[in-house]
């Protein structure tokens, strides 16, 4: 995954910042029990658990009584950079949060048979509410290097030039980061062409930048779903989905440097200076939205159950909060600083539809279940504001399909006591940027009565490129910081039957 600071609101930018949100909303995965999350999530074909009602609704089908199941989680993130050859360097990339995962109700409800065969016909239609965490933004990354390439202020050049052909022009511009740079004296006007002012940054190369971001939030689901049980060969099932989102986030970017030593217009030498350079972000978004599923399983012999479910595209609305800081401290004791909020921004996003094949196959002393998942990234789109066709295309150039696949297994080690693994792959829906994200799981359940309690552990890596800012017309190469998340979890699942 590849990732661009915002800390730009020029047209080419924005284009970039947007789309990354709508890819950040699009690559969710599925909530559920610790059982479901041990197996890897490989649920297609699997039924009779609680997962049912966020993953294929058919599973809904399987249940013979009415089931209630909550499931905490521990989450804990590390990010591991590498910038300009130096890693972290002592700093602190790692955030640890406890979440509500799962929460939800099936409802069992048989169909009353006079004198029939108990095995034949429509057996049970059961109805189920179940609330989920399906995407964790907690994370906190660092790091820091020394650039001998560039300055931040080269982007800051860049956006005086597409904001300002006079200095008034840039003074009242939308975009205020490079009127910001001009008085903060980290920029001046080097020539004309014949749009108007030409910009270059005077600063020294081989500054030390470092680079925070600490983001919040998560997506949350809440499923109704009902599955039917035909014959004890067919089950089908559907549910709607309401969905929520919220992210935010706070980045700064800090460039401890030397600027030039030059003579101002009155003939006097300036510069020379150490000074330290801060640009500061801070957005909020919220948002809503709605969703279908459909699924079907089919039991062909005992030992074989084949599943397949239709998710459709997630329609959100988003409501976007967004502000901007710039501070600049001279060791000679200037200081400058300005800031600004911007009005809420709205927009709608679609996500991609997502559809899924599984296969599980059952002995008596357990179970064997694999997915594979088609996600059409590309097929993202926005609206709701001008510019959104322009957009489009871009997330058409940049995204692709992706396949995700799943595998798990289930075995039986005592009356009451179950070994679980699995594995998930899921694919990259970039294109030349960032990597697959791997998922290795393992937990334990334990089953008496009508108690239960399912314990899980999870393993995420992900590698991604993150961008603190952007040249778009320099010479220089944008910096880039080699990322790998890491991300931890615990899931805990108690319920019972009734």
């Amino acid at each position: 995954m590849a990732l661009v600071a915002g800390f730009f609101v020029s047209q080419s930018a924005s284009a970039q910042y947007i789309t990354q949100d709508a890819f950040r909303f699009s690559n969710f995965d599925r909530g559920g029990s610790a059982r479901f999350k041990a197996l890897g999530n490989a649920s297609t074909a699997l039924g009779g658990d609680i997962s049912s009602i966020n993953g294929n609704p058919a599973g809904l089908g399987f249940f013979n009584s009415s089931e209630f199941s909550i499931t905490p989680d521990f989450s804990g993130s590390q990010m591991d950079a590498t910038y300009f050859g130096s890693n972290n360097g002592g700093l602190q990339s790692s955030k640890n949060t406890v979440n509500f995962n799962n929460a939800s109700l099936v409802f069992n409800v048989p169909q009353r048979i006079y004198g029939g065969n108990a095995t034949k016909g429509l057996l049970t239609v059961n109805y189920g509410i179940g609330w989920n965490r399906t995407n964790n933004f907690n994370d906190r990354l660092q790091f820091e290097g020394i650039n001998p390439n560039n300055n931040i202020a080269d982007m800051y050049a860049e956006r005086a030039y597409d904001n300002g052909r006079t200095i008034d022009e840039l003074k009242n511009a939308y975009d205020p980061i490079g009127s910001w740079a001009y008085s903060h004296f980290l920029i001046d006007v080097t020539g004309q062409n014949q749009t108007g002012n030409e910009y270059s940054p005077v600063t020294k190369l081989g500054s030390t930048q470092r680079y925070t971001q600490v983001s919040s939030g998560g997506q949350n689901e809440l499923n109704l779903a009902l599955g039917a049980n035909y014959s004890n060969k067919l089950y089908v099932g559907g549910s709607v989905g309401f969905t929520t989102l919220r992210y935010k986030y706070d980045r700064i970017f800090q460039e401890d440097g030397e600027d030039i030593e030059r003579q101002n217009s009155s003939g006097q030498t300036i510069g020379g200076e150490a000074y330290t350079n801060k640009l500061m972000e801070g957005q909020e978004m919220t948002g809503s939205g709605f969703n279908l599923k459909l699924g079907v399983i089919y039991r062909p012999v005992a030992t074989v159950q084949i599943g397949a479910s239709f998710t459709s595209p997630t329609w959100y609305t988003i409501t976007d909060n967004y502000g901007i800081g710039m501070s600049t401290d001279y060791q000679n004791g200037d200081r400058y600083n300005d800031g600004q909020n911007y009005d809420t921004f709205n927009y709608n996003l679609r996500t991609p539809l997502k559809v899924s094949g599984g296969l599980a196959l059952f002995q008596s002393f357990g179970f064997i279940t694999a997915d594979v998942e088609y996600v059409d990234y590309g097929g993202m789109r926005l609206s709701g504001y001008d510019g959104s066709d322009a957009d489009n295309n871009i997330i058409k150039d940049a995204h692709k399909g992706a396949v995700n696949a799943r595998v798990g297994a289930e075995g039986r080690l005592s009356e009451n006591f179950y070994l679980r693994g699995g594995y998930s792959y899921l694919g990259n829906g970039q294109k030349g940027v960032g990597s697959a994200t791997n998922i290795v799981s393992g937990g334990l359940g334990y089953r008496i009565n009508k108690f239960y309690v399912d314990a899980t552990y999870s393993h995420l890596t992900r590698d991604m490129a993150v961008y603190p800012y952007q040249l778009n017309y320099s010479t220089s190469a944008s910096p880039v910081a080699d990322v790998t998340r890491k991300l931890d979890n615990v899931y805990l699942t108690v319920g019972f039957k009734f």
